[in-house]
């Protein structure tokens, strides 16, 4: 979303950071500071996610919150490749359900045109008939079981992310989640894949989360998302952002929490959200998420693209790159857990 400033001063951002934050303000001047007694009053302040707010703000401060949006790029950002999309909220981020955000009001009140329609549509079948994903990571072909048993797909999330602290009012524990739904589809083939931040020893596992085999027919980690996707009967999350890349390719996903795209029709939810008032197409949440709600940028820093563009790029950078993890992004890799002390 748009913020119309001249001045905007953004807080304590990462020097690999700041070009993708020059660019999500465009026609604005972009202080970088990292004391609260240097944002003047009434400014407008950027902060990444849900940072909280430090002590001593001048009076009219309003604030804008960043985070990566859901193309993001081909590799993890946890190995600091930078984003070809961010998304910029004046309310909130989409992943803290506790309040509305700029995504929610859109798909609580916006009205979508024909036009609007035909275009996310469009985008939509890009993305799907391209397997583009968020990260875009995974090499190992996979092959999915035989026989007529449904096929679950459970997937993990990094369990200190505030998508868990501000989504999920229930289960908030990826084993706690992965035993509900076995215990919930005893006689179904349950395929679990953990966060590939944790794959990559980016970020910790979770609690038990060694012990996955006990709730588990099988345990994936180095298969693309898009290629269980395809083979899954049932998708299930907590929040993660891949029941939405489910979505987008027909499937039936369940909720256990609060994300973005539950509550509209479109999912079942085990914790109903009475906030959320509409039942949606899915390409009007097509729509919402991945045109009006991200900014997009071009790959040579030249400003804002828009995101047929961005996904041409993405597609290009992937087949430049490929999807396996490099012998030097591995190496560099063990250098990060020690700067973020991963255990």
């Amino acid at each position: 979303m748009r913020v119309e400033s001249a001045e905007i001063y953004a807080l304590d951002f990462s020097s690999w950071k700041r070009a993708s934050v020059r660019q999500s303000f465009p026609t604005s001047r972009v202080h970088f500071v990292s004391r609260a007694d240097k944002v003047p009053a009434d400014a407008w302040l950027a902060v990444w996610g849900m940072r909280e707010l430090p002590f001593g703000l001048a009076a009219g401060v309003r604030v804008v919150r960043l985070e990566d949006g859901f193309l993001r790029s081909v590799g993890l950002g946890a190995d600091l490749i930078r984003p070809m999309s961010w998304v910029v909220d004046k309310r909130g981020l989409y992943y803290d359900a506790r309040s509305v955000s700029d995504i929610e009001v859109l798909l609580n009140e916006a009205v979508f045109s024909a036009a609007m329609i035909a275009r996310a549509r469009a985008l939509r079948e890009r993305v799907v008939n391209s397997c583009v994903t968020k990260y875009n990571v995974g090499h190992r072909e996979w092959q999915a079981p035989g026989g007529d048993k449904r096929l679950i797909l459970v997937l993990g999330q990094v369990e200190s992310d505030a998508a868990l602290a501000f989504g999920a009012p229930g289960i908030r524990r990826n084993m706690n989640l992965l035993r509900a739904v076995r215990e919930a589809n005893a006689h179904a083939y349950v395929v679990y894949k953990p966060h590939p931040d944790v794959v990559a020893r980016l970020r910790a596992a979770g609690e038990d989360e060694h012990l996955a085999l006990q709730w588990c027919d099988e345990m994936v980690t180095d298969a693309s998302i898009d290629q269980l996707l395809a083979a899954a009967n049932e998708v299930h999350v907590m929040t993660s952002l891949a029941g939405f890349e489910a979505l987008l390719r027909g499937k039936a996903v369940t909720c256990y929490g609060h994300p973005f795209y539950a509550g509209w029709g479109l999912t079942t939810d085990v914790v109903p959200m009475s906030r959320r008032r509409r039942v949606l197409s899915l390409d009007e949440l097509v729509f919402a998420a991945l045109i009006a709600y991200p900014v997009y940028f071009d790959r040579q820093g030249q400003g804002q693209i828009t995101p047929e563009v961005a996904l041409d790029q993405l597609l290009a950078w992937r087949t430049a790159n490929g999807t396996k993890t490099p012998w030097w992004r591995a190496l560099k890799r063990v250098i990060l857990r020690q700067v973020v002390r991963v255990k």
